[in-house]
């Protein structure tokens, strides 16, 4: 059973939460059988307006309208760039650079698995850049802020950078991680073991905002959930072997 939202923020016209990862944002007709956040929200707090999503397999901030005036309002606010979003995502490889940019344009839905695929002919802009925060053996643990807000961006843009999100199963191999592939010598059981990560590592981390209503500043932030935690002390542990 998928745990509750942490509610980050809510007054009378937003509300923001912390989506667990295995719920979708809004209901889908690829996956009608997962839980939907937005038909749990709506329960408790009564008509929501979608102005933003993320994918059901990434945690984080996710925020909603209360009215339609304020759904107006931020949906003016996105188009316009003047909502700063952060991701962390756990990467396959030791990246090279501290600090890199990805602008590949991209096009959404475009083939049998509802990818979206880089198309310099027919996609729309795009800019992602991305900041090294920790680098282990074979993986490193990156800070993405997107200035535009494509289906899949950050996922298609750390792939097309070279480093596929570790368990990704569109843009990477899929593959969950396990212990027992990262630690040398370890003695266990294969047919036991659980993995430390099995969803896509992508965690919405902030969204930085200006109230609609007031103009004051909104920062909001989710802490990093226990599986992207863990995996990622495990691998801080054997770096420093």
């Amino acid at each position: 059973m998928n745990k509750k939202p942490e509610i980050l923020f809510l007054d009378e016209f937003l509300l923001a939460v912390d989506k667990p990862a295995g719920m979708l944002s809004i209901p889908d007709r690829y996956d009608p059988e997962a839980p939907v956040i937005l038909n749990l929200l709506e329960k408790t707090y009564g008509k929501l307006y979608v102005v933003h999503r993320i994918d059901k397999d990434t945690s984080g901030v996710l925020l909603y309208a209360r009215d339609q005036a304020t759904h107006k309002a931020l949906n003016a606010l996105f188009h316009s760039r003047a909502i700063e979003k952060t991701y962390l995502a756990l990467l396959r490889g030791r990246t090279e650079e501290d600090e890199w940019v990805c602008d590949l344009p991209l096009l959404a839905d475009a083939d049998k698995l509802h990818r979206s695929i880089v198309d310099k002919r027919r996609g729309k802009e795009c800019l992602s850049r991305f900041e090294t925060l920790e680098r282990y053996e074979e993986f490193s643990l990156v800070r993405v802020s997107p200035e535009t807000g494509r289906t899949h961006q950050v996922r298609v843009h750390c792939a097309a950078s070279g480093y596929p999100i570790v368990a990704d199963p569109l843009y990477g191999d899929g593959k969950p991680l396990f212990l027992s592939k990262i630690k040398r010598g370890w003695r266990g059981d294969s047919f036991e073991e659980r993995p430390l990560l099995a969803r896509t590592a992508l965690h919405a981390q902030t969204l930085k905002l200006k109230h609609p209503k007031d103009g004051s500043d909104l920062d909001l932030e989710a802490p990093l959930p226990k599986d992207m935690k863990a995996a990622i002390a495990q691998l801080g542990k054997l770096s420093s072997r």
